[in-house]
C-alpha cells in the first residue's frame, strides 16, 4: 500500500508564500505523474499542477506564474511553492500520485489526506 503524506499548509496573508510537500512511501515499483489538487468549500476538486517523472509540468491557468511544482524522484517527494497567494487560493490541497505497484501492474491513483491552506485578505 502506498501512503502520501502532505505537509506545509497553514494560514497566510494575501501576497505571502507557502511551500507544500508530499512524500510517498510504501510498496511501489515506480511513480509516474505526481500533482497537487485543491478543493474549496462547496466546490469540486480541481487540478492545481502536475509533474511527470521526467519533469514535464502542467498548471491551472489560475496559478500560472505564481505557483511552481517540483519533484525529487530520489525521495519520492513533490513540492508546491506558492507565491503571491490570494484569498481565492484558500482550499484543502491534496497530493495525488499515479503509482505502478509492480512491474506487471498498471497505474493506480493514490491520494494524500489533504492539508488546509487559508489565505486572509
Amino acid at each position: 500500500q502506498v501512503q502520501l503524506v502532505e505537509s506545509g499548509g497553514g494560514l497566510m496573508q494575501a501576497g505571502g508564500s507557502l511551500r507544500l510537500s508530499c512524500a510517498a512511501s510504501g510498496s511501489m515499483f515506480s511513480i509516474n505523474r505526481m500533482g497537487w489538487y485543491r478543493q474549496a468549500p462547496g466546490k469540486q476538486r480541481e487540478l492545481v499542477a502536475t509533474i511527470t517523472s521526467s519533469g514535464t509540468t502542467n498548471y491551472a491557468d489560475s496559478v500560472k506564474g505564481r505557483f511552481t511544482i517540483s519533484r525529487d524522484n530520489a525521495k519520492n517527494t513533490v513540492y508546491l511553492q506558492m507565491n503571491s497567494l490570494k484569498p481565492e487560493d484558500t482550499a484543502v490541497y491534496y497530493c495525488g500520485a499515479d503509482v505502478q505497484r509492480s512491474y506487471y501492474s498498471g497505474l493506480d491513483r493514490s491520494w494524500g489526506q489533504g492539508t488546509q491552506v487559508t489565505v486572509s485578505s
